[in-house]
């Protein structure tokens, strides 16, 4: 029983609580946020009680992840990524599904529940392609393993991008782009796709994108030209974020114009409506501390695969901060990609809280004579 007690004690000193707790006030507020509208009857209390449960079930999964090695669990890649390609599979089936607000079938209907397979796909692709990069480290440059390299992380890009949606292939992509550039490709490689760049945009904007999505980006360029149509959610959101000033009208204030997709896309527009200026570049501040935490235990990390899994977080988290912060800005189109820990949605908080389990496993795990659950006799 002592051992037990010991390898609990070596357990929570090793984790890093204060990565923990900066995500924990991170979906505390947005929890708070989501406490506001439903007071407001702008959404439904359920949602609320929903994201609440998932901060408290989240929670408790990264804890219990973190007490595994994540070493071990990377390697079973065969198993889990089957799990996570199938449901993502399905959403081309009659069993996918598409929900208010967005204009792709991307999410599952089982019986009550609605979640996003491609949330679940995130957390496999950051494992399988750690894993990946780790296995070919020494030789990731010949030419056989860049491309398949690229195959691995194509496959997650084209199947989203078939869905409709965009945003999260911009996910994957970056992570594709952030781990592999971590991981030490060739400066040559890096020189051919910059290379490959323009003929790359000009292929996905004539045969990828659809008119409503070139819409949205030709809109950035020629602001006030459709007030009434494509620029009407984002100017509804601008004004909103302005409303607030420099400290906020404050939480359960219902003296606001609704946006659509407030507690969700758009939740850092209602930041601002509610925290004001202050209270926006306080939670940029809070994400940017999270980033350079989950960069900085990377490079604690003493091998290549916990190394890989961090960067890959950080570039997870990173792409949702800028595309989320860049739509409510009206500086990126709109996109439907929520701000991490803090925008409604069970499936998707969970997801990030099994991400930052495997980032915590990178430092709880950094030495090969501890483990959580293999005591020494």
């Amino acid at each position: 029983m002592k051992t037990i007690f010991n390898a609990i004690a070596k357990y929570f000193k090793k984790l890093d609580k204060l990565l923990l707790l900066a995500v924990s006030l991170c979906t505390a507020l947005g929890v708070a946020l989501l406490y506001s509208l439903g007071k407001t009857d702008y959404l439904h209390p359920d949602t609320f009680r929903t994201q609440l449960f998932s901060m408290l079930a989240g929670l408790a999964v990264s804890l219990f992840i973190a007490a595994f090695d994540y070493k071990k669990i990377s390697k079973l890649w065969f198993l889990y990524v089957p799990v996570a390609i199938v449901p993502v599979i399905l959403t081309f089936t009659s069993m996918g599904v598409g929900v208010s607000g967005t204009d792709d079938i991307a999410w599952l209907k089982l019986g009550p529940i609605t979640f996003q397979p491609a949330e679940i796909l995130k957390i496999a692709f950051l494992l399988s392609f750690s894993y990946h990069l780790y296995k070919v480290k020494d030789s990731m440059n010949n030419l056989i393993n860049t491309l398949l390299l690229c195959l691995h992380g194509a496959v997650p890009v084209a199947i989203v991008m078939k869905q409709g949606d965009h945003g999260t292939a911009l996910v994957f992509l970056v992570m594709f782009l952030v781990m592999i550039y971590s991981a030490g490709i060739s400066i040559g490689y890096i020189l051919l796709a910059v290379i490959a760049i323009p003929p790359a945009l000009f292929f996905a904007w004539k045969y990828l994108l659809g008119s409503v999505h070139k819409e949205r980006i030709l809109i950035l360029f020629n602001p006030g030209s459709d007030p009434e149509g494509i620029e009407w959610q984002q100017d509804l959101g601008l004004n909103l974020l302005a409303s607030g000033g420099i400290t906020g009208n404050g939480l359960c204030n219902d003296n606001y114009h609704e946006v659509p997709e407030m507690h969700n896309d758009f939740i850092f527009s209602y930041v601002g409506y509610v925290f004001g200026f202050a209270g926006c570049v306080a939670l940029i501040a809070l994400m940017a501390y999270i980033c350079i935490k989950i960069i900085a235990d990377s490079r604690k990390t003493r091998e290549e695969l916990g190394k890989n899994i961090c960067m890959g977080a950080f570039a997870m988290i990173f792409a949702h901060c800028v595309m989320n912060i860049g739509m409510a800005l009206k500086i990126l189109p709109v996109i439907g990609v929520p701000f991490p820990f803090v925008s409604a949605g069970g499936t998707a908080l969970l997801s990030m809280y099994v991400m930052m389990g495997f980032v915590l496993s990178t430092r709880v795990h950094n030495e090969k004579v501890y483990r959580m659950f293999e005591w020494e006799k």
